[in-house]
């Protein structure tokens, strides 16, 4: 829904936090340009390089500020997949999870309403998920994001707290259709 970017934007920095430098996390693997991984308010140094064309050492990516980082999340995440145009609480599901996990919510979604699972929410998406009420389509992307984690060969080192933010997730898009 377009209104709920902001609203929605703030609800994930809260799940993304501060800065880190988590060898272990498969999602820090550097900027491409030799700097080691770290993430701020949830955007790798990869990302952020990628956004920006410049390489993003250490100094760079803690001197990160919400400005920064705002657009990337609604250039990259926000706008692929489509949240505009989803139901308020759907749009903040797939938003998490497409922060936390790329287009594998889209995918997941796709799947859901019987459309052709390639990532690109477009026209036949969009019409296929209007078949649908938008509480069961949360409560099923729950359960997919859900299914998807625990497959993971991590989810020993961070299933407890990747669980406990797809029950937050579930239980705010399902506050937002309120």
């Amino acid at each position: 829904m377009k209104k709920n970017f902001d609203k929605c934007l703030q609800m994930l920095l809260v799940h993304e936090g501060g800065f880190t430098a988590d060898k272990f996390d498969p999602g820090n693997d550097g900027d491409g340009y030799g700097n080691q991984g770290s993430t701020n308010m949830g955007v790798t140094a990869k990302t952020y390089a990628a956004y920006t064309g410049q390489p993003a050492p250490i100094e760079v990516m803690k001197a990160l500020t919400f400005d920064d980082i705002a657009p990337i999340y609604k250039q990259n995440y926000w706008d692929r997949a489509r949240c505009d145009d989803l139901a308020s609480g759907l749009d903040w599901s797939v938003f998490d999870w497409q922060v936390n996990s790329g287009n594998r919510s889209s995918k997941a979604l796709q799947k859901i309403v019987g459309a052709k699972p390639d990532g690109a929410i477009g026209p036949k998406t969009l019409q296929a998920i209007g078949n649908y009420e938008a509480r069961e389509l949360i409560e099923k992307m729950h359960s997919s994001r859900q299914v998807f984690y625990s497959s993971l060969k991590t989810f020993s080192r961070y299933g407890k707290g990747w669980t406990r933010r797809n029950n937050e997730t579930l239980e705010a898009a399902l506050h937002m259709l309120e």
